[in-house]
């Protein structure tokens, strides 16, 4: 089902400044018995973003409404994604006039991969292709996604499950949908996303956790090398929440041990 503005329908305008310039945010939310996991900290994503990019509001209620209606459908496994347009309006990139916001909310079964991907870990590589930096728009989910379009290209042409993605400087940033988390010791480590990729919402879970269960928690900007000596890889999304990572361009990771922590009290709290 889609429904735009709460409405039912599968149509917006070939104007509208989405489509036009990548104009707008989304989220994608986990459906797990009926409920929309995480909503509160998807809702403050949404916020974030629209008070950003100076969108006028949607009703908020009403969106939240909608999301509920929609993951009602699911009693076991589903998904929800929210997506805000500017609307149509402006003159070529001028946004004045523009207040005639867009919501587009549409549900989705639950990718049913992702179980064994929880169960069994899965490999990654590590992509050629770079990410740009972006400060102005770093940690955003914005619709401009072709730099993720090419990584996942990338990735499907190489035979990956997924793959680490690096920036201009050789830095590790994310997975190219999900981000990354590593493990020394006692400490979590994290990039650090002020020049580029995306504050997930599961990534802002984790890091909550993580210091709720004892662990240091470290962002930084650091080269594959250093990834790649770590105890413990795992990446985050909020449709597969914690997916342990086993091997990284040949090199084996086996302890899953933080993992299995945060996993204990990843919806409890």
């Amino acid at each position: 089902m889609i429904l735009v503005n709460g409405i039912e329908q599968s149509n917006v305008a070939v104007t509208d400044r989405a489509m036009q310039y990548g104009d707008g945010c989304f989220t994608t939310i986990l459906v797990e018995h009926g409920k929309p996991r995480l909503w509160p900290l998807h809702l403050q994503r949404l916020q974030n973003n629209v008070a950003a990019f100076h969108i006028t509001d949607p009703d908020w209620a009403q969106v939240t409404e909608t999301v509920h209606l929609l993951a009602a459908k699911y009693p076991d496994h589903g998904g929800v994604k929210v997506l805000i347009s500017r609307g149509s309006g402006g003159r070529g990139y001028s946004s004045v006039g523009c207040t005639t916001t867009q919501v587009v909310i549409s549900d989705f079964a639950w990718p049913a991969h992702y179980t064994a991907w929880q169960q069994q870990g899965i490999a990654l590589g590590v992509c050629q292709q770079r990410l740009a930096l972006s400060p102005m728009l770093a940690g955003f989910k914005h619709l401009n996604r072709l730099e993720q379009v090419l990584l996942k290209q990338e990735t499907e042409q190489a035979g990956w499950l997924d793959a680490v993605a690096l920036d201009v400087n050789g830095d590790v940033v994310e997975a190219t949908a999900s981000n990354i988390f590593w493990r020394r010791g006692q400490t979590l480590y994290t990039p650090e996303l002020d020049m580029s990729g995306v504050h997930g919402v599961m990534r802002a879970h984790v890091i909550t956790l993580a210091a709720d269960c004892g662990y240091c928690i470290e962002f930084v900007k650091k080269p594959l090398d250093v990834l790649l000596c770590a105890d413990e890889v795992f990446i985050t999304n909020a449709l597969m929440a914690l997916v342990p990572v086993t091997e990284i361009n040949g090199t084996r990771f086996a302890a899953h041990t933080a993992l299995k922590v945060l996993n204990k009290r990843l919806y409890t709290c």
